[in-house]
């Protein structure tokens, strides 16, 4: 399939780079760009149509963040930018991906993948039931099957970091650094889970409680590098978690 992409930067160098790298991308289509969010905006409103957008965030008269809370139906959203701490805002707006400026193209190919396998589960006509969990017997072979990329796999719940919403989607975050996509809520996927090894700190994470190595003021950190932001409403929780374990 062809994904449709829009791409926004005020920056003309990054502004290329983000059009040439789209070009490259055999399933990835470039249908416009714009050097401003405003003009963005204007395209959309007069019916202009895309699958997904690549944007800046720090950008004049509109920001990124702001011109994403303004679309009423946003499309798949991918967040470029120099500034990493606008990270969890663009989580928090169910961005599926962050690209830290500068990013290689091998970084933008990943993201791009996850643009591309979004798009195709929301081409699925049937809504078919995607996580279950089984078990083979042996505690620590206990696993959930998951569908992604026109398959199902079978996933260690040990080999599972942290799960993220994405609309109606959800993308899990393995140990070994590759992520799956695939259609199914957050809250359903909580109660596909063993409560004793999972936990929900936000109403956009679930984390596995074996990969923690450490938390601070609304953060917890995992063991892939990578870290998720802890919700008010979830915070109880979590600290008698870590009292219990200390």
């Amino acid at each position: 399939m062809s994904v449709k992409c829009l791409a926004i930067d005020d920056e003309p160098l990054a502004l290329r780079q983000i059009v040439n790298y789209i070009s490259r991308v055999p399933s990835l289509e470039i249908v416009e760009s714009f050097d401003n969010a405003v003009e963005a905006a204007r395209w959309l409103e007069e019916g202009g149509e895309c699958d997904a957008i690549f944007l800046d965030i720090n950008m004049p008269e509109l920001s990124g963040v702001d011109f994403v809370k303004s679309l009423e139906n946003p499309p798949i959203v991918v967040f470029t930018t120099a500034y990493s701490e606008y990270a969890i805002e663009g989580y928090k707006l169910d961005a599926i991906d962050y690209l830290l400026k500068p990013f290689s193209f091998e970084e933008f190919s990943r993201a791009a993948q996850k643009v591309v396998s979004v798009c195709e589960l929301k081409a699925l006509k049937s809504r078919m039931d995607t996580a279950v969990p089984v078990s083979d017997g042996a505690a620590d072979k206990d696993c959930i099957s998951i569908r992604a990329d026109h398959k199902t796999s079978l996933v260690k719940y040990s080999n599972i970091v942290f799960l993220e919403s994405v609309g109606e989607y959800v993308r899990i975050n393995l140990a070994d650094g590759t992520k799956m996509v695939t259609l199914f809520r957050l809250k359903n996927m909580e109660s596909a889970l063993p409560s004793d090894r999972f936990m929900r700190v936000h109403r956009s994470y679930i984390i596995n409680l074996e990969h923690v190595t450490g938390y601070t003021k609304g953060r917890v950190f995992l063991t892939n590098n990578e870290y998720t932001p802890i919700g008010e409403n979830y915070k109880e929780a979590f600290v008698k978690f870590v009292e219990k374990i200390g």
